[in-house]
Formats: C-alpha cells, structure tokens, sequence
C-alpha cells in the first residue's frame, strides 16, 4: 500500500501559524503529517499524528528526530517551507533514502552569490553582483558596478539586511546594516554588492517535477519607502497576461540552479519591460503568497509541494479565474502598538489577521528591525480582477484603526 506520511521540518510559534499554518492544513487534508520542529507543537496537533522536537539547525539532531519517526512511520518524503532549512531538510531526506534535490543544490539556491554565477553561466538574465568581505571591497564594487547599488547578506530572506544606497556618502551605514543582516547566515556571511534593478517587482510561483517547471501564477508586488525593500502588498491574478512572458526566465534560473523538484518562489524585475532576476526561493512564497494563488487559480501548492517531494505528479489545473490581494500592515514609525482592530466587515474581506498585542514594541528597519519586529499583521481581500481586489484591500486598509505611541 502506498504510504501516505509525509515529514515536514517547520518553525514554531504564532509567526509560523500567521503565515504557515494554510501549509499545514491543505497538506494534512491529504497526507498524515509527522512534525520536526524546534517548539512544542500547539496549534499543529490538530493537522499532526505525530511530531519530535529538535532544532534543523543542529545536524545531529535533526538526524536523530527523522530517524525516530521513520523508525515509527512508513514515511513517503520530506519537505520545508521553511527558507532557513531547506538545505538541511534536502541532507535528512538523502539520510532517510528519500526523494529530494541535492542539499548542494539547494545550498546553491540559498547562497545569493553562487546563484549569480550559475545565473550568469547559463545565461539567465540577473544583475552583476559581487561579494564583498570588508567596506573596503563594498566601494571597491560599488565603483565597479556604479551606483546606485543594492547591498543584501549572501544567505538571509524576508528582506533581511537589504538596502538600497545611492552614492559612495551612504556606503558606511549602508555596508554596516547589511553586514548586521549576514551575520546569522547559515550558507554564507558575506555582503553582496549588486546592481540596482530599476523597474516593478514581481515574482512567479512556480513547481517542478522530474526537471520540469510550470509557472503557476506571478505576483505583482508594492513595496515600502526606499531605501529598504520591505514588501508591504502583494496581488495574484489568474488572468495576468505578464505570466507568459516571466514563466519561461523563470524555469530558466531553476534549471540554471540544478533543482529538479519542488516549489520556487522565483523573484525578478522588469527592468525597461523585460525581466530581471532577483533570485530563486526554492520554496513556496512567503506572505500568504500561496494561499493567494489558490484563491486566484485554486492551485494549491502546498499540496502540490508534498507530491512532489512524495515522488508524485503535482496537479497543477487552474479551476478559477479570480484575483486575490494582501495587505501587510506596518507602523508608519517604530514604538508600542496600543490599538489594532477594523472597524468593519466585508464579504470579500477573506482574512485578517493580527500578530502584534497592544503592548508589543514595534521596530522599523530604519531603527534596526525587520518584518519579524515591525510587522502588526495583514489582511486579505478577493475580486473578479487584480483592480478589483486591490481596490476592495485599500478600503479595508482605510477601516483599520492602528495607533503606536512613539518610541
């Protein structure tokens, strides 16, 4: 008989429900689920039959937690949505004799700067890029390069320590914000110095089987005030005619990485119409990106991502043709949230979601934070048509009522 059980590795806490928790629960309506996760399980035992405790970042453990519940189940494969332990999930599925990318490849995916050279050898249209150790090297680059330029870590996600400077005067503070993102990178803790891509940001939600990748969806994104690159808002619409032309740049990096299976979240931008990579996710998007996608398309990924790593052919059929847009909730300034609620409700309001109390301190990139410090939650709208949706999110966003007193 075959067997039905698949091994997810996954972070814990109310974070990982807020953003993570559709993952679970498309997969469990098809697979039974055995957790590692580096928390007690709590709001996952109602999509789990069973879980271990371990931290992925430790090898050892992460090893002796699969081998316990493989040892308790027939398991079927191993998967992640989890950016920071896809190369350790693709070492203990190899461990456990299943299917999975090479952890060198997915190791590839995770450093930005390899990517960029595989990017380049394979002719796949990225931006110049360069490692860079010291501030010394960064000017050096940045010399080479020609501003403006986009420094980012080597190994990090979710906008972490990427900032955009405009002249040498900005280097310093720039190369030293960038540098704070790095430091806890697994693959790498390096600075990459890059080309600053002038144009809209979109990315392509992507799976691939057996070498084969089909774009699923694209999603037009808005991001925050520069000099960061915080993405406060992101649309999918099933009928966007801008997934043609990306689709085929986008099969094009993950071939160019070596990744055979799996989901991709692959970011690029249009720079004078044509795009441009950012990089290659090989997971599915942040942001509720795939839950959009299956309000959009009624693609489930999630589910998509588990048959893939099981060994089986993905359905990938469209069955709707709608849009659906997220509204991700900052501050205007870093201090204490003491209000959060919306004033009203919607029938195409689909979620809205808080993950801040009042009380809670909130943190601004420009006062050192990140999405994990600033952000107080989003909300979700649906529509006929990419207008439509985002139109429908902007009212929402006018009845939301957040106060924060001032640091």
């Amino acid at each position: 008989m075959l067997s039905r059980t698949i091994l997810v590795t996954t972070t814990s806490g109310p974070e990982a429900q807020a953003y993570r928790g559709y993952c679970l629960e498309s997969v469990a309506a098809s697979y039974d689920i055995v957790l590692i996760t580096p928390g007690e399980p709590t709001w996952e035992k109602e999509f789990i039959s069973d879980y271990e405790i371990a931290d992925p970042d430790d090898a050892e453990a992460l090893a002796q937690a699969g081998r316990a519940l493989a040892d308790r189940h027939q398991l079927a494969g191993v998967a992640t949505w989890t950016e920071w332990y896809l190369t350790q999930t693709a070492r203990l599925a190899r461990r456990l004799g299943l299917p999975t990318n090479s952890p060198d490849v997915m190791e590839a995916a995770r450093n930005k700067a390899t990517a960029r050279t595989l990017f380049a050898r394979h002719g796949v249209p990225s931006a110049s890029s360069m490692t860079a150790r010291t501030l010394l090297e960064a000017a050096l680059a940045a010399e080479t390069i020609g501003y403006p330029i986009v420094l980012k870590p080597a190994a990090r996600a979710a906008s972490i320590g990427v900032i955009r400077v405009n002249r040498a005067e900005e280097l310093p503070a720039g190369f030293e914000f960038a540098s704070a993102g790095a430091r806890d990178g697994i693959e790498s803790t390096h600075v990459l110095v890059e080309e600053y891509l002038d144009g809209p940001e979109v990315s392509v939600e992507c799976v691939t089987h057996r070498g084969h990748t089909t774009a699923v969806a694209v999603t037009r994104k808005t991001l925050g005030d520069p000099p960061f690159f915080e993405e406060v808002a992101h649309c999918v619409d099933a009928a966007d005619p801008l997934l043609a032309q990306v689709a085929p740049v986008a099969a094009a990096a993950v071939k160019a990485l070596g990744i055979t299976d799996g989901a991709q979240h692959v970011e690029m931008r249009l720079v004078n119409g044509r795009p441009r990579l950012i990089e290659v996710n090989a997971r599915i998007g942040g942001d509720m990106i795939g839950h959009l996608v299956r309000l959009a398309t009624g693609v489930d990924l999630p589910r998509a991502a588990a048959d893939v790593a099981c060994g089986l052919t993905p359905d990938l059929t469209s069955t709707r043709s709608r849009a659906a847009a997220i509204r991700l909730v900052y501050p205007a300034y870093s201090g204490t949230l003491t209000e959060r609620h919306l004033d009203d409700d919607f029938p195409w309001l689909e979620r809205v979601s808080f993950q801040r109390e009042v009380g809670d301190r909130l943190v601004l990139p420009q006062d050192g934070g990140d999405m994990f410090t600033a952000r107080i939650g989003y909300l979700i709208t649906t529509g006929a048509n990419a207008a439509d949706a985002q139109a429908r999110s902007t009212e929402a966003y006018r009845h939301l009522a957040v106060q924060v007193t001032p640091a």
